[in-house]
């Protein structure tokens, strides 16, 4: 890509960012749903800025279908569009996170598809499209990944851009031992987060990793007591819900943007999407008066 196609694309983006950020201060609204009203496989709680958005198939391990994928695409646009939330964390009820695809309806319907249907599945990935579709949303996500999250379960937690997990966690690419493999995400994830050889020999062999291996191999940021799970996910939504929601958004649509680009692009696309976040700088200004207000020495204040 050239750069100035490259600029102009940055450029953009930043304008359309910043205005999705101005709307952000607004009052809240925009949000239908609410509790996860009408929702039979997600539970979707709002509280205090974060929305909980809980896999509720326990019984079939929370496997994603046809219904469950539905209703997440359902969440994740209005957690994206309700102005009063900020952090997403996803869980999943019972022992398992998610145990990927439901193969019992999944196998069949590849079974009988055509070439065509490949190219229509490319915009909607499983997980509601927090794996392709959706995967462009700007507030921060957040898994609490409380069992197992194997097959296409490693590949939504890997969609989130924080994982936290439970000591009962545990992961793997276990599509290839049904004859298939990672295509929502999973590999492009695996490979930009642990590295190619990581996600080479996880995929090769599809074996089972523990959580404190996940640790090691950087697949998680923390591994906690299953009982502080959840609560060690508010601790990181509560630092995110700290800082400047117009900055933290720009920096992960920054991230993401940056990803494969030449060095001189991502530095100018870096520079571009950094200075215009500031908007009209009245955030900005709010939160230096009140830094420097806690910081003038004693005699000062």
């Amino acid at each position: 890509m050239h750069f100035l196609d490259s600029f102009y694309q940055g450029a953009e983006a930043a304008v359309s960012s910043n205005q999705r950020f101005r709307r952000t201060f607004g009052p809240a609204g925009g949000s239908k749903l609410e509790r996860g009203a009408g929702m039979a496989n997600v539970s979707y709680e709002k509280r205090n800025r974060i929305g909980y958005i809980t896999l509720n198939r326990p019984e079939a391990l929370n496997a994603l279908d046809d219904g469950l994928n539905d209703e997440l695409w359902d969440v994740w646009r209005d957690f994206n569009d309700d102005l009063s939330l900020d952090v997403a964390i996803l869980t999943g009820a019972g022992k398992a996170f998610c145990s990927g695809a439901d193969l019992k309806t999944f196998i069949p319907k590849w079974e009988k598809a055509n070439m065509l249907d490949v190219r229509k599945n490319i915009p909607r990935g499983i997980g509601g499209g927090i794996t392709r579709g959706q995967h462009r949303i700007t507030k921060p996500i957040i898994a609490a990944v409380n069992g197992h999250a194997i097959g296409g379960g490693f590949e939504l937690a890997l969609a989130c851009d924080i994982r936290i997990a439970s000591d009962k966690a545990k992961f793997g690419v276990f599509e290839v031992r049904y004859g298939l493999h990672q295509g929502d995400g999973g590999i492009v994830r695996l490979v930009a987060i642990a590295g190619l050889a990581t996600a080479l020999e996880l995929t090769l062999t599809g074996r089972e990793v523990t959580a404190e291996e996940a640790y090691r191999l950087r697949l998680v940021t923390e591994v906690v007591p299953h009982a502080h799970l959840m609560t060690t996910a508010e601790k990181y939504a509560a630092m995110i819900l700290r800082n400047s929601q117009q900055a933290i958004r720009s920096a992960k649509e920054t991230i993401h943007d940056v990803v494969g680009r030449t060095l001189d692009d991502a530095l100018r696309l870096e520079t571009i999407n950094a200075y215009s976040s500031l908007g009209d700088f009245s955030e900005a200004r709010e939160r230096l008066a009140q830094f420097y207000s806690k910081t003038k020495p004693a005699k000062e204040a």
